[in-house]
């Protein structure tokens, strides 16, 4: 009999080898959930010893019906999908992988950045029209001299605040979190307040996590006070942006144009209104993915259950406050 069942609430995965090939030097048994509901993961979870999930919620509900469960670990950087409060009162470890493609998501932002910054889109759209010449996009204007502002200035912002530095980029950051010193580390000056620093991007790259506080941050009055001239870039979480106050903003030409990577629903409905900006590149939240960060993130994943399920302090240990509900934990 295996010595303990670890249910895969649902992944976007070829298959579940890494985290069989793990589980099995433990005598762990992983069962494949692909569940769609919440009430599917607590049938297939009920007597799990470990659950793992990527978009499916683990909520409160949820978890207080797996009575076994020692560990939940967001197969990915922000666990939203969890609620911490809940299982830690049930003496549950929350883990996530933090820092599996933070290379990959800052190219992607800077990615989206240059394709609007030289309107490639536009440009590949107009030439399949059979326009060539240089009109259809205008202006284009050159990046060396121009602003960035980061909102929030976490892994993935300061990797992308040396990339945009190395092209010439001014870098701004709004993060109330951080001392002095970590933005002067990097060349980035701090803004104390995020309108002052929309007012002064050319560029603004959403990097914040989604909590009570950022859902909806980007909304008419952020819109409203980001110049004419100026980009929108997430990669990030898509609630954390008021999908109406950025279409108004597009409609009316408050903003230059968007480069998105995550939506408040997803998969992205097909009549959304983004989908009829010709100055909006979008992609389906692969940000993330590069066959590098694919490995790794089960990886990761798999070895904070396992440790967990092995007495072990897990890595990535979102929750250490467990351990006032459940002093004799592992620490």
């Amino acid at each position: 009999m295996p010595t303990f069942k670890i249910v895969v609430a649902d992944y976007p995965y070829p298959t579940l080898d890494i985290f069989r090939n793990a589980a099995g030097a433990i005598g762990a048994e992983v069962v494949d959930g692909q569940c769609r509901s919440e009430a599917d993961v607590v049938e297939i979870a009920r007597d799990a010893d470990a659950l793992m999930n990527f978009h499916v919620r683990a909520s409160r509900s949820v978890i207080e019906r797996l009575p076994r469960c020692r560990v939940i670990v967001r197969v990915g950087i922000g666990y939203d999908a969890v609620d911490v409060e809940a299982a830690t009162e049930r003496g549950v470890f929350v883990c996530n992988v933090p820092d599996y493609c933070v290379d990959e998501v800052a190219d992607h932002a800077l990615a989206l950045m240059l394709a609007c910054a030289r309107k490639l889109f536009i440009y590949d759209r107009a030439l399949r029209d059979r326009q060539w010449d240089y009109p259809s996009g205008t202006p284009v204007r050159r990046l060396r001299g121009q602003t960035l502002g980061l909102a929030a200035f976490g892994k993935v912002a300061r990797s992308l605040s040396v990339k945009a530095k190395a092209m010439g980029m001014r870098v701004l950051a709004f993060d109330p979190y951080l001392h002095n010193d970590v933005l002067s580390a990097f060349g980035v000056e701090r803004r104390t307040g995020l309108l002052e620093m929309l007012a002064e991007s050319d560029f603004v790259s959403a990097h914040t996590p989604l909590t009570a506080e950022t859902a909806g941050l980007f909304g008419e009055r952020a819109f409203g006070a980001m110049k004419p001239g100026a980009f929108f870039i997430n990669t990030s979480r898509g609630p954390v942006v008021n999908e109406p106050a950025l279409v108004s903003a597009l409609r009316e030409g408050r903003i230059a144009g968007a480069g998105l990577d995550v939506y408040k629903t997803e998969p992205l409905l097909p009549d959304h209104p983004l989908l009829s900006f010709p100055n909006v590149i979008l992609t389906p939240h692969i940000a993330w993915y590069s066959e590098e960060s694919l490995a790794a993130v089960q990886e990761e994943a798999i070895a904070s259950a396992i440790q967990a399920l092995q007495g072990q302090r897990p890595s990535h240990l979102v929750n250490p406050m467990v351990y006032a509900h459940r002093p004799e934990l592992p620490r």
